[in-house]
């Protein structure tokens, strides 16, 4: 009874075996051996494989998490163990996955880093520069395979092109300048970004590719610099999948339809993402069928004693992690992850664990011994603790425990912590993170004023007089018998021409002027004239005529340079101008002086972003005094307000404001004005034609550790 129990489990096994086995022939090749070595900062990997090597392995790296993959096609792992540890430098391990017809070598690294690859017989030879720079490939003794070193210029990208497959699937392919170009992609919502590290975008690269119409998932791929790098935005639509390989310089983003399916638990990117496994069992036992998933998948799986049962299951080509989630639903399984090991027990299990663990946490917490340490601030102030550790009065405490205290000392700008050394470490962790020196910000701002005015005025004065009467003669024009007439500008010259009124200097002139529009003064200057007389033989009748012009041509401009350095996200202002005096009104009805501000004034808050550029809120103010008033004198204001991005470095235009103004003035007699030629004679004119413009232009540079400024 108990070998037929046991017969049947271990037929279901192998059966189950069978289906996680690959469905193609045997591979042609196995790996046999991994050897690290370190030759000074670089890491050697020498991967031996049974026969010889006829091309280099395809891989690619990703930088988070920091990893290097290659892939050996129609190989198997004839090495025995999925994981070799290396630990060399900032290379931990390499991981074998054996997958249908290839097998792949993932190296988990601390940090990004490029290799290169050499063959040497049945020998690949991976080269991971320690030092962060261009990897070279070297031999089995050590020696560079190239003669000369890797240019160390920045290399561009030398082409981006979109192309579709049979089924339907978008392909973008990306030329990089090597095969050394570390990658990054991955998906940010419903979007695929792709980051290339370290090269450049020409300039007939950086646009935006509308490939709606060729029916693909894709509908939008955009490319431009950030940075030192480039980032590439791929947009799909609907629902859909995307993989990503390369092969030597050439990097495939490939973005594939997915048809819905109404009985799939998931649909589309947002699905399971283990390896695709079959599993065809009748009444296996569960603890025996989650070991078979661990040996597909290379994780460690500790069940508990209370996880029992059987299951009947049949699965076909689906990701492991699916598989799995479906047996623990229906068994009411639950699972907590710790590395590489995974312990799954009944739900309520881990739940009332867990609580339980929680409770003694906090028991242990009443019952610890409280510690005082002491932490001394060098960049930020310790009252800026107050609101984290409550002792305002205004917010509760967020960080200490319940019988946790802190003082603030800022005469030493130091903090007196109290509590259980648990705590301790959160306020010391908290503070490293808090307690970091400010990135600075330049801010340079040019203000230019520019003026181009004209104005031209032309003016006449035209008179006639008689002084026959003056000279012991009879004054005027006989018209009939003793009727005569007396002609001459205005009412009191007829009187003087005739004796009715007495003659003086200054009045007999003007009094005798028919026309007086003399040219306006410009800017405080009286107009040049020229008069003309023409009178009798006798001089006793005068014809006068005075025409005056005055014309000025103007250009100016005005620069102003205020330039001021604050912390990162810091407000800062800078001012400079004058203060005018103005009567206001006090309530008892009396009159004081009070003082108004006309100044060149910049006010500006920086915040650098990530990616090194610089987000500007600034506020300029450029004042001047204007007219005067009968309260004190009137100030003339410009101003820009807004909020703009700029490149580390570069120049925006804030804003301008252009003013034109053109007037033509003319004062004229009536019906004589109008005279063609003479009517000058009987007219002013005036012309004025000024052109007004301001620019503001804004430039931020990051400055670097131990910069000056000068």
């Amino acid at each position: 009874m108990r070998f037929s129990f046991y017969a049947r489990l271990m037929s279901a096994a192998l059966l189950g075996l069978a289906f996680l086995a690959p469905a193609a022939h045997a591979q042609s090749n196995a790996i046999e051996s991994i050897v690290a070595n370190q030759q000074g900062a670089n890491i050697i990997v020498k991967i031996a494989l049974k026969n010889p090597v006829v091309k280099p392995p395809l891989g690619f790296a990703i930088t988070s998490p920091a990893r290097i993959a290659l892939d050996f096609a129609d190989t198997s792992n004839g090495t025995g163990k999925s994981t070799t540890d290396i630990a060399m430098g900032d290379v931990r391990n390499v991981n074998v996955v054996e997958a249908t017809g290839r097998s792949r070598l993932v190296f988990n690294l601390n940090k990004p880093l490029n290799y290169a690859t050499a063959i040497e017989g049945n020998t690949v030879i991976v080269t991971i520069d320690g030092s962060g720079g261009i990897a070279t490939a070297v031999n089995s003794a050590g020696l560079p395979v190239v003669s000369a070193p890797a240019a160390q210029t920045k290399q561009n990208l030398r082409d981006i092109d979109f192309r579709k497959g049979v089924a339907g699937e978008g392909r973008v392919v990306v030329d990089l300048p090597s095969s050394q170009v570390v990658v990054d992609v991955r998906q940010q919502g419903q979007k695929i970004v792709v980051d290339l590290m370290k090269v450049g975008l020409p300039e007939v690269l950086r646009r935006n590719l509308d490939v709606t119409d060729f029916g693909t998932p894709i509908q939008k791929v955009t490319t431009m610099p950030q940075g030192e790098n480039v980032r590439m935005t791929i947009e799909p639509k609907g629902l859909w999948e995307h993989s990503v390989y390369q092969s030597d310089s050439q990097l495939v983003i490939e973005v594939k339809p997915i048809k819905e399916d109404p009985n799939k638990l998931t649909q589309g990117t947002q699905g399971y993402r283990g390896e695709r496994l079959s599993l065809n069992f009748q009444n296996i036992e569960v603890r025996a069928l989650l070991q078979v998933i661990a040996d597909f998948n290379g994780l460690n799986i500790i069940t508990s004693d209370t996880v029992n049962g059987s299951l009947t299951l049949r699965l076909k080509d689906v990701p492991w992690d699916q598989a799995l989630d479906i047996i623990m639903q229906s068994k009411g399984l639950d699972m907590r992850k710790n590395g590489s090991v995974l312990w799954i027990a009944p739900k309520d299990e881990l739940l009332t664990k867990e609580k339980l663990e929680l409770e003694q946490k906090a028991q242990i917490a009443d019952l610890e011994p409280l510690r005082t340490e002491s932490f001394q601030l060098n960049y930020q102030k310790a009252e800026a603790f107050k609101q984290v550790f409550g002792v305002d009065g205004s917010s509760t405490n967020r960080i200490l425990s319940k019988r946790g205290s802190a003082v603030i000392e800022p005469r030493t700008n130091q903090l007196f912590v109290t509590d259980i050394a648990s705590k301790l470490e959160d306020v010391r962790k908290l503070i490293q993170k808090t307690d970091i020196a400010s990135r600075q910000v330049l801010i340079e701002a040019r203000i230019v004023e520019a003026d181009d005015t004209f104005s031209k005025n032309l003016g006449a004065k035209l008179g006639f007089a008689d002084l026959r009467g003056l000279q012991g003669g009879t004054a005027g024009y006989q018209v009939s018998g003793n009727q005569r007439i007396a002609l001459t500008g205005n009412y009191l010259g007829v009187g003087e021409q005739t004796g009715q009124a007495k003659i003086t200097d200054q009045s007999y002139i003007p009094n005798t002027q028919f026309v007086s529009l003399p040219a306006a003064g410009i800017n405080g200057l009286n107009p040049g004239s020229l008069a003309v007389s023409l009178f009798s033989s006798a001089a006793n009748r005068f014809l006068n005529l005075e025409l005056s012009a005055l014309e000025a041509d103007g250009k100016g401009k005005i620069i102003s340079s205020p330039r001021i350095v604050t912390a990162d996200q810091l407000k800062a202002s800078i001012e400079q101008g004058t203060e005018l005096p103005y009567q206001v009104a006090t309530s008892s009805g009396a009159t004081s002086i009070a003082f108004r501000k006309a100044s060149l004034k910049l006010e500006v808050t920086p915040q650098i972003t990530p990616d090194g550029n610089v987000i500007l809120e600034v506020e300029v103010h450029k004042d001047s005094v204007g007219d005067q008033t009968t309260a004190g004198f009137a100030i003339n204001t410009k101003e820009v307000k807004t909020m703009v991005l700029v490149e580390n470095g570069g120049t925006v235009v804030l804003g301008g404001i252009y003013q034109q103004t053109e007037a033509d003035n003319v004062t004229k007699i009536p019906f004589f004005g109008d005279i063609p030629l003479l009517g000058n004679l009987f007219k002013t004119t005036g012309r004025t034609n000024d052109k007004t413009e301001l620019l503001v232009f804004i430039t931020p540079k990051i400055i670097a550790d131990r910069m000056s400024v000068k």
